[in-house]
């Protein structure tokens, strides 16, 4: 194997022509760089350096070792400076899974204070419910995740959880259709993903109903267009509602639901600084998040339990 100080060496005998400059340049005595050269030669099985009166000159095979030596310490040096980069968070790529009401409301927050605090850092975005974002976390496919939760459980052996915000949940429903929460088994529902179902299950049960599905949607924009259609009612976070709201609905707020939104991360120290500087920058951006709160039908009634 190739020894990258003997490949300085080697690298440094073309430069400057004599084995004493190299020597000089690198900072060791001549027989030290002697010793790199014929070592080098010995790994590579070729004749680097032949005699040229009192001193050596390169042979065919050592000008073309040479040559490509340079590429791959220039390659090195680079690789270095964009490690050291990217350790102080000034270079690289740092990789965000978030789910779709996050992704039209907190990340845009996100992406501007990185931008600004740190615009040497790129963040790629993944598109993810919960579930498909952990696994992908834990399986080093992403840095870092947004998701949310329904009950305060943590997120798994072997990740770290920071509590972002409380996203309160809404009654949706078609003009002439339930206003309370109660009345849910008066109406089939409109469902979202499997976190939001099981929510909304939980939701009914509570209020005396088993929940009758007429459709499932994860995207919050047919969701609502449901609901205006007349297919059912639905239960959407303030989130969804505050990235976009059908003129065709209504919506009342749920006294005592909501759902925590949270970033999450690998529990491992110590970690690059690109992911505390996302981490911090997700939560400077809920700070600042302002939901804007859905006008609420009735009156400003609550759709109490």
């Amino acid at each position: 194997m190739i020894d990258v100080q003997q490949l300085r060496a080697l690298v440094e005998l073309s430069r400057l022509g004599t084995v004493s400059a190299a020597a000089e340049s690198l900072g060791f005595s001549q027989s030290t760089v002697s010793h790199q050269l014929a070592a080098l030669s010995r790994a590579t099985g070729a004749v680097l350096l032949t005699r040229a009166g009192r001193g050596v000159r390169l042979t065919a095979e050592g000008r073309a070792l040479a040559a490509r030596g340079q590429e791959v310490l220039d390659l090195l040096d680079r690789t270095e400076r964009e490690a050291v980069s990217m350790a102080r968070a000034e270079a690289g790529r740092v990789r965000l899974a978030a789910f779709p009401s996050a992704v039209a409301s907190l990340v845009p927050g996100v992406l501007d204070v990185v931008g600004r605090k740190h615009p040497g850092l790129e963040v790629e975005l993944v598109d993810a419910e919960p579930p498909e974002a952990l696994d992908a976390l834990r399986r080093g496919r992403v840095d870092a995740a947004l998701s949310f939760s329904y009950i305060d459980d943590d997120a798994g052996e072997g990740l770290e959880t920071v509590r972002l915000l409380d996203d309160v949940l809404y009654l949706v429903s078609h003009p002439g259709g339930i206003t309370r929460i109660a009345d849910g088994s008066r109406c089939r529902w409109v469902t979202g993903c499997a976190r939001c179902r099981e929510e909304l299950i939980a939701v009914g049960w509570a209020n005396g109903f088993t929940p009758e599905t007429a459709y499932a949607s994860d995207d919050y924009v047919a969701v609502q267009a449901l609901v205006a259609a007349g297919v059912g009612a639905a239960l959407l976070p303030g989130m969804a509602l505050s990235a976009y709201r059908h003129e065709g609905v209504e919506v009342r707020p749920l006294a005592r639901e909501h759902r925590r939104v949270e970033v999450v991360t690998r529990a491992e120290r110590p970690r690059p600084l690109a992911i505390d500087v996302l981490m911090e920058a997700c939560r400077t951006a809920a700070q600042r998040t302002s939901l804007r709160r859905p006008e609420v039908q009735g009156g400003g009634s609550v759709a109490a339990r």
